[in-house]
């Protein structure tokens, strides 16, 4: 015989997923292919990376690769064991960016009529960007900072009109004398 509703009261915590910007900071050997095996698995698990950057380290046979992806912990955190077992890969370490130094470099293709440049110049020296190009029709800035500065300059320069952007994505490296 059944006494109540016949039901079980069961409650099933969920853990929140939340998906949140990440940045990876990968040291492998400095030779063809790794790129494309370390992107490579991204791409299997059905990741977009937001951007990569790559480049030699103080150690010539050494590549850092800055990958800043967007996922819920659990998942990055399963890349990264992924991504540390490929052979050519030495470490993985995510970049703590409350205790890093990280910049990004534009460069920046607007119109500039002779009646604009004044409003360009001033706008390239309060956010000290470079002008390293100019012609009749044009000027090419070039901007360094963290991603904010970034878009905050290309954002007043859209209303002069933006030709052609490029941004090299993230690059990025804990503070102190600890390194990867």
């Amino acid at each position: 015989m059944h006494s109540g509703s016949g039901y079980k009261n069961t409650s099933v915590e969920r853990e929140e997923i939340k998906i949140k910007r990440h940045v990876l900071s990968i040291l492998v050997e400095n030779h063809s292919g790794v790129l494309s095996k370390v992107s490579g698995l991204f791409s299997r698990r059905g990741y977009n990376i937001d951007s990569l950057t790559v480049g030699t380290t103080e150690d010539p046979t050494v590549s850092r690769i800055t990958i800043v992806v967007f996922g819920d912990d659990n998942t990055i955190e399963q890349i990264e064991k992924q991504v540390n077992k490929l052979i050519d890969v030495i470490k993985v370490q995510e970049i703590d960016m409350e205790n890093a130094v990280s910049r990004e470099i534009a460069l920046i293709k607007v119109n500039a009529p002779v009646n604009s440049r004044s409003s360009i110049i001033e706008i390239s020296n309060i956010f000290r960007s470079s002008i390293i190009d100019i012609n009749d029709k044009s000027m090419i800035l070039e901007a360094t900072g963290d991603s904010k500065k970034i878009t905050a300059i290309i954002d007043v320069l859209k209303p002069f009109g933006i030709i052609e952007l490029i941004r090299t994505g993230l690059t990025a490296l804990n503070r102190g004398s600890k390194s990867i």
